[in-house]
């Protein structure tokens, strides 16, 4: 637990921070944590994959603020681990689908000195223009879903591949051991597109090449490939990937 006076610095800094920031009114909660899993259904909200959700997760805080507008915003304040004069500030998720976080990025918190003033300042200039940015990516993809790619057909004993107009191409496996060889060719899984995906950025070249990569390690597991021009604003693409290949093009 937190020193009584470590307790007066946070309460107190978050106070005369909720009340620096711009726009709308914040309001600051305080909240003490007498064990760890005290603090993880706050921390787990974290929209963060750096400093700040390493921290919180790695350290027990003891004690937190939560920083909340009206609309749903919120930040959490906490003591930067092992350095008394500086805090943690984080952005925590809003109430939303899981789909509607789908290619947001995350905001990311930062590290305040104890000062309130160029606290707020910092906040206001380095945190808030990323937060209110993703905030309202996520309100458009709650109203506006991000379409999901159509999956290709799921074939027993098979890995059944389609390329997309986006330049990806996208794979499903009806084969016992498939995922593990997809996963080596540089597919990766996408949970929202329910398949493993090869990212457009590699390029024509280099798809075509671990598609056969992928298709001749399949071949040794007797798993045949069927790649179909599914969506594809090149319908030629598949046809380059050649005879002798164990690929069947559809």
């Amino acid at each position: 637990m937190p020193s009584p006076r470590r307790r007066d610095a946070l309460a107190a800094f978050a106070v005369s921070l909720a009340a620096r920031l711009p726009g709308p009114t914040w309001t600051s909660t305080y909240t003490r944590h007498a064990t760890y899993p005290d603090q993880i259904p706050t921390t787990n909200s974290l929209w963060d994959i750096g400093a700040i959700r390493y921290a919180a997760s790695n350290f027990v805080l003891g004690h937190q603020a939560v920083l909340s507008r009206a609309d749903g915003a919120r930040l959490l304040v906490f003591d930067r681990p092992m350095r008394p004069r500086q805090f943690m500030i984080g952005a925590l998720e809003p109430d939303a689908a899981p789909d509607a976080f789908h290619k947001v990025e995350e905001p990311n918190g930062i590290t305040v000195p104890a000062d309130p003033a160029r606290a707020a300042s910092q906040v206001s200039r380095r945190l808030m223009p990323r937060y209110e940015a993703a905030l309202q990516q996520v309100r458009r993809n709650t109203e506006h879903p991000i379409p999901r790619r159509p999956v290709p057909p799921l074939l027993t004993g098979r890995v059944s591949m389609a390329w997309y107009p986006d330049g990806a191409v996208g794979a499903v496996s009806g084969a016992e051991g498939a995922a593990d060889v997809l996963y080596g060719s540089g597919f990766q899984f996408h949970p929202y597109d329910q398949m493993f995906v090869l990212p457009a950025a590699y390029g024509d070249r280099e798809q075509i090449t671990r598609i056969h990569l992928a298709s001749q390690r399949l071949d040794r597991l007797g798993i045949g490939v069927v790649v179909r021009p599914l969506l594809t604003s090149n319908p030629a693409r598949p046809a380059a990937l050649g005879p002798g290949i164990p690929v069947r093009s559809r």
